[in-house]
């Protein structure tokens, strides 16, 4: 009896072990897979994560990509419309001019058939009022230079000379070419001799 009392001991230490072996067994398992149910929810919210910021930097790229090809146009159509201003300018002031071209021709015409100087002189002196005043309607004018103070600013001085009068240094003396301001912006400075 001792011996079966033994045996039947040593089952059930055996039956014991096994019963706590498959327990250890079977919740070893159920830790994997929680740890592997966290790390794959982790997973998937990185994923998520990268998904949206993939997703706004392209949003962002598209958005640098419209913008710049928006620049780009705007860029080439004010381009477009200043040269389309520049030409329309040009011919404003070529149109005005016709007026003094067909004058020159018929001035042209009348030098070929009169003989009276008078005449020519005084037609050409009215083509040449005629075109002041058209460049002066588009804002030109002339500087004035004979008997001013020597600016830089209007004034290049070709030559000094001995001023004829104490009163005359550092002033112009004489003009050589004239020059013109067109709306306040010198376009052609005066090429002037000035007294020393």
């Amino acid at each position: 009896m001792a011996e079966s009392k033994k045996q039947t001991q040593k089952t059930e230490k055996q039956t014991n072990t096994k019963e706590k072996e498959e327990i250890l067994n079977q919740s070893a398992p159920e830790e994997e897979t929680t740890e592997t149910d966290n790390m794959s929810e982790e997973g998937v919210e990185e994923c998520d994560k990268e998904a949206e910021l993939t997703a706004e930097i392209a949003e962002w790229k598209d958005k640098y990509l419209r913008l710049q090809a928006e620049f780009d146009n705007y860029r080439k159509r004010t381009l477009k419309e200043k040269m389309e201003l520049i030409e329309s300018a040009n011919k404003d002031v070529i149109k005005s001019l016709l007026v003094v071209l067909d004058d020159f021709d018929r001035a042209e015409e009348a030098m070929k058939s009169s003989d009276n100087v008078e005449a020519l002189r005084e037609g050409l002196s009215l083509i040449h009022n005629k075109l002041c005043k058209i460049l002066s309607d588009c804002g030109l004018a002339p500087i004035e230079s004979n008997g001013e103070v020597f600016d830089t600013d209007y004034h290049e001085a070709i030559t000094k000379i001995p001023a004829p009068d104490e009163n005359m240094k550092g002033k112009v003396v004489d003009t050589v070419e004239k020059g013109y301001k067109l709306k306040e912006k010198v376009i052609r400075y005066s090429k002037v001799v000035v007294g020393e």
